[in-house]
Formats: C-alpha cells, structure tokens, sequence
C-alpha cells in the first residue's frame, strides 16, 4: 500500500455503510479510524494523534457541531472536514465560526473525500513540489538571461522575479532552495554592477524622455499629469523600502484598493540624502547644491539633518510647474508612532488639500537601528525576518489606518520609496583621511581609490550631477554586498557591521524601486 499519509478519523453515526469509502482511503496510502458516534471521537482525540477528521453533522446522540466545539477544544489546529446533508447558510457560518477546514455535502463520492483529504493533509507537499520545478525552471531561464544585452526593462523583469521567488520560499523553509536564490541573486548583482557602471553616466546626463525614470524624474511623470488631470493625490515615501517588503504589504490592501506598479531606478548613492532630496526637488545632487549648498558643506553626514529641506524642495518644484497648487499642497514627516497616530487623528484636516506628501521613516530607522542592537541583529538574522517584521509593523501601524480611512475618499494613493537596502556580507579595506564620509556603502573624499571589482569609482563627481566638496573629491559605491571598512580598528568594524542592512550602494535591492499606485474600490 505504500507509506502512510496521514492518520484520519472519520465519524458518522452511520459508518457501517461508508465501508467503501474508507477501504478506497486506505487503498490510497491513508490510515482511517472509523468511530461511530461524538463521544467516542471525542475521548479518541484527547488519546490518540489524528491529521484529520471527517465528521457528520447529524448524528444521533452529540451532533456534529457539539462534536466540533468539543474537539477545537481539546486540539484547535486539528482540521475538520464537516460531512452535511444540511445545506443552510446559518449552519455553515456557525461551523466555519468553529473553525472548520472545510465541508462536504451528502452524498459523497470516494473521489471527492479522497481529494479534500489531499487538500489537507498533502497540500504542501504537492505545493513545494511544485515550487521546486518552476523555480529551478526559473533559475535556468534567469541564468542565461545574463549573457543577453540586457536593458533597464529586463533588470527590472529580473529583480521583481526574484523578489517574489524569495518570499514564496518563506512559505517552503525545507525545499534547501534559499541558498540557491541567494547565489543567483549574487550573480545578478555582479552584472547589474556592470550594467550601471556602464549606462549610469549617460542616464543622468539624457534627456528625461529616453532614459529610465530616475529619482528626480518621478512627481514630474507620476504625479502631475494626475494633478492636471484634476486627482487628488497623497504620496507617500517610505524610507528604505525595498520591493520584497513591500510585496507583503500589498495584500493588506487589496479589499480597499485597485493596485497598479511601476518601477524606477534610485539616484546614487542609493541613499537618502541623494535619493530622497532628488524626489522632492526634481533636481540631481549637483544641481540642489547649487540651491541648498548647506546639505554637503557640514561636519557630520546625519542623514536626517541632510534632508530637512524636503518641505521647501517640493514647494519650489510646483512654484516652478504648477503654481496653481502651491498653496494647496501639504508636506508632512512623521519620525515615529506618536506623530504617526497624531496625524490620522486629525485626517479630516488634510482632506481639502489636493496634493498631500507624506514621508514615512520607520523602515529606514529599523535598519539603522539593527546596525547597533545585537538584539534586533538576533530578531531579524536575515531578509526573511527583516520582511516578517516590516509587516508586522505596517499591518498594525497608523500608515495602515490612514490609508483604510483614505480609501473612502476622493483620493489616488501614490505609494514609493526613495532607496532600498542589502544586507552587506563583504568587507574591503578602504584608506581616507579624516574629511572622508562615513557610510559603509558609498564615500566620498580626497583622492579615494579601490579595485573596480568592489566599486564603482567616480573621478569626476560632476559627469555623475554629485556635489563635490573640496578639491579632488571623488566618490566610491560599493557593489553588490561588499561594504567599506578602514584599517584603523578593521576587525572591530569588520564584524560589527557584517551582515548588517545598508544602503547607499549599486545591487538591484537598494535601487531598483517600486512605484504603485493605489486608486480606492
């Protein structure tokens, strides 16, 4: 008969005449119990260990729900398939309130109880078989895709196949595929990095039209043809997120919206001073500078303290092209839950606004945080975890109560962030002297140099439209998860900031970035 599937209870008052039914189960690799009455069943599953039950709803003596309640009680995660002749909506919604697995309607037939007990009890089985074969599929299709000419569309085609691959293998722990996904996604950023070092000087330097959307690119083309158009927007940058992340958030959503994505590409450095100033100015670094030349021309790089000119930045964009809506528009930050909290309490203020922006840091303060805390390292170990607990954050967060309360509204919600992160895993040793920057993932100062294989070397800040303080300033960003560690304290640093989440460099997580759009169902 082959191994045994899985132990089954099944319980009916009338088992006698389900014989066959139970030797066809058991034919298929099944071990059946047949109990005649709920006390029996009951008292069965308080001794024995059962993958299933099938229970009749009418019975003589104790019926099927009383039955029901009474095994919940004793194992809520065991399933039960509730047998019926009774169709009547009351009576399912009070056994799907119990908590039933599923339900059949008399009469049955071998077929379909044997395909409700695969369901169940081979569901994932069958489901990471499955997942085994496409994504090896995939992997092959993925592999030779790199020795294509490949263009800005298909990195993103790549990255976005990848993303999901990885959170469908949160789902199947015990395929052993993780460490695959992981070294394809090492090759891919070995020649993304070849591919932005080849094409980023010319995408900055184009016309806005032919290129691929870049961060000072996007309220130009995303959102003021929609203000024109007559919407109401509310745009929302969450710092720091990545496309994996938000894959789990989106289907928090889908009972409030209809959801559509895009994609655009980060500034570099992938970080926020750069990427996230670009968004709200509609300028490259070079150019805000010239505007606000107090960003780069300080004594520390508090990423925070660099983007405090956000308010005045996208003020200015629409004095510039739209200056109808200037005095209509509302830019918010939100730092922390109290501020958060604070502003979906005063929602009803905001609504005659027809522009509102909203920056959202909390994804970007995790990570920053983990950096220092060998507790949080411990809590979220890795990409996985990372994921588990920005969902968590957001599913519970005032950004989630806001967005369900805008959803009744007259509103288009416009959802991005202005850079990613990747969990750095390689070191390299990089000399500077005292004015050089700190970031692990990019620096700039006087006459920085490295090994094209671990950065990309910018001599010329201004064909990249970077700022460049003081004379001879050139830049280093690192590739894939390689991250910069001076000589002075190496080992230190070294292990201090291994396999911590950083941004500010060339891989696909950190800069290619999901743009989507929200409209209310």
């Amino acid at each position: 008969m082959g191994i045994k599937k899985g132990k089954i209870m099944w319980v009916d008052d009338e088992i006698e005449l389900l014989k066959a039914h139970i030797l066809f189960l058991k034919s298929r690799g099944f071990d059946v119990q047949p109990v005649s009455n709920g006390n029996d069943a009951v008292k069965l599953v308080a001794e024995e260990n059962y993958d299933l039950v099938l229970l009749d709803e009418m019975m003589a003596g104790k019926d099927g729900l009383t039955t029901l309640s009474e095994i919940k009680d004793i194992k809520p995660g065991l399933p039960v398939i509730m047998v019926t002749k009774n169709e009547e909506e009351s009576l399912m919604e009070k056994a799907i309130g119990r908590k039933i697995t599923d339900y059949l309607t008399k009469p049955v037939n071998p077929s379909q109880v044997l395909m409700a007990c695969k369901k169940i009890l081979e569901q994932n089985r069958i489901s990471s078989e499955h997942v085994s074969k496409n994504y090896m599929e995939e992997f092959h299709a993925i592999s030779r895709r790199l020795y294509d000419d490949l263009d800005s569309n298909d990195w993103i085609d790549i990255y976005r196949k990848l993303a999901r691959w990885d959170i469908e293998f949160d789902d199947h722990p015990d395929l052993g595929l993780k460490e695959t996904l992981e070294d394809q996604v090492r090759d891919c950023n070995i020649e993304y990095g070849k591919y932005i070092e080849k094409h980023y000087a010319e995408w900055v330097n184009e016309d806005p039209h032919f290129r691929p959307t870049l961060s000072p690119d996007i309220v130009r083309k995303f959102l003021f043809p929609r203000i024109k158009n007559g919407e109401k927007l509310l745009f929302i940058v969450i710092d720091c997120m990545r496309l994996d992340q938000w894959l789990t958030f989106e289907p928090l959503l889908y009972d409030f919206y209809n959801i559509s994505t895009d994609y655009y590409f980060s500034l570099l450095p992938s970080a926020t001073p750069y990427a996230r100033n670009a968004i709200f100015s509609g300028m490259f670094p070079s150019e805000i500078n010239r505007v606000y030349s107090d960003i780069w021309n300080r004594e520390d790089d508090d990423e925070s303290s660099m983007n405090q000119h956000e308010g005045e930045m996208i003020q200015k964009l629409f004095a510039e092209e739209l200056p109808e809506f200037k005095r209509s528009m509302k830019y918010i930050k939100v730092l922390d839950s109290e501020s958060g909290w604070a502003m979906d309490r005063k929602l009803s203020t905001y609504l005659e606004n027809p522009f509102i922006a909203l920056v959202v840091n909390f994804v970007d303060v995790l990570a920053h945080r983990r950096s220092e805390s060998e507790l949080l390292k411990e809590i979220v170990p890795n990409e996985a975890s990372y994921r588990s607990v920005v969902r968590t954050w957001f599913q519970h967060s005032w950004i989630f109560s806001v967005l369900k309360k805008f959803a009744e509204y007259n509103f288009t919600i416009v959802i991005t962030s202005d850079h990613g992160s990747i969990r750095v895993q390689n070191d390299v040793k990089v000399v500077g002297d005292k004015e050089t920057s700190t970031n692990i993932r990019f620096k700039y100062g006087r006459n920085l140099n490295i090994h094209q294989k671990y950065a990309l070397v910018i001599k010329d800040p201004e064909e990249y439209k970077l700022p460049a303080p003081g004379i001879n300033t050139n830049y280093l960003i690192a590739k894939e998860n390689f991250y910069f560690v001076y000589p002075t304290n190496y080992h230190k640093f070294q292990s201090h900031y291994r396999n911590t989440f950083q941004h500010g460099g060339i891989s696909m997580e950190e800069t290619i970035l999901p743009f989507i759009t929200l409209t209310p169902k």
